[in-house]
């Protein structure tokens, strides 16, 4: 059985990691709330931006288009969104497995853009080539840095040097829900359900200019947005699950600290118990 003087120091030690957790999670917490709020308020313009595009796509009949078809290159690009830190949860492990665990791709096949280093070192030692990172939008997600990245991966899909485009990212539902997503950006996915629908009722779409003038106007935007979206909910989420894990954390903290409580409670009345037995044993011993 452990002494009092190893219980004590036990104790205290649980303690200080207990304070630790209390102060993450009051960090989290207001990081939450500023993160959530930019999460909600732009989260109604991306998903109309994702269902125009599909309304526009579903009256097109079968357009043949750069952003609608793969490309002839193996390569595939996947952003993947994870954060810096650690003390998350699962929230790092459950984006990565989206890449690790796809059936549909070797490592071989695939150039990573990171966003967080935690995502990057994790791939890295699953022999995956991480052909860029920036861990530094995770901090403070801006619309210019999904601009520029959009930018960049725009461009290599249309020189052929990627043939598809993936965005891997965690899904901010509300503060204890978040769901990690696996989204094709390139080529654009149709909703075939929706152009069903349409094309049994309606008349095709009209554009001026051209229809692939247009996609080539708004298709850039899309994934822009669908990038940002992406940024501003995983900010949220990750905020989120280090929150519940610090709480967690706390709380296990507290009910080891009443266990070693109770422990050194009975390891001190048991050194009393025998004190006591010693004394006695001693006065009658004197006796005789």
């Amino acid at each position: 059985m452990a002494s009092m003087r190893d219980i004590k120091r036990r104790k205290s030690s649980i303690q200080g990691t207990q304070q630790i957790t209390k102060a993450m999670k009051l960090v989290s917490t207001v990081k939450l709330q500023r993160a959530r709020a930019e999460a909600e308020s732009s989260k109604a313009y991306f998903d109309c931006m994702y269902e125009t595009v599909n309304h526009i796509l579903s009256r097109v009949g079968n357009l043949e288009h750069r952003y609608l078809t793969p490309g002839k290159a193996r390569k595939k690009a996947v952003i993947v969104i994870t954060s810096n830190r650690g003390l998350a949860g699962g929230y790092n492990s459950s984006v990565v497995k989206l890449v690790t665990q796809n059936s549909e791709w070797t490592p071989e096949d695939l150039k990573i853009y990171a966003i967080g280093n935690k995502g990057r070192d994790a791939l890295q030692r699953g022999g995956y080539h991480v052909e860029a990172l920036d861990s530094r939008i995770m901090e403070e997600p801006a619309y210019g840095d999904a601009m520029k990245l959009a930018g960049r991966l725009l461009e290599e899909f249309s020189k052929e040097e990627i043939g598809e485009i993936y965005l891997a990212y965690t899904s901010f539902k509300n503060t204890v829900s978040h769901e990690p997503v696996l989204r094709r950006l390139l080529p654009v996915e149709r909703n075939l359900d929706a152009r069903n629908r349409v094309e049994s009722k309606d008349p095709l779409m009209n554009f001026e200019p051209r229809e692939s003038q247009a996609l080539d106007l708004i298709i850039p935007k899309y994934v822009t947005s669908l990038i940002y979206g992406a940024l501003v909910e995983a900010a949220a989420s990750e905020n989120g699950a280090r929150m519940q894990a610090m709480d967690n954390a706390t709380n296990n903290a507290e009910d080891m600290i009443n266990d070693l409580t109770i422990k050194y409670n009975r390891a001190r009345q048991g050194s009393i118990t025998q004190e006591l037995t010693e004394i006695i044993g001693g006065a009658e011993a004197l006796q005789i």
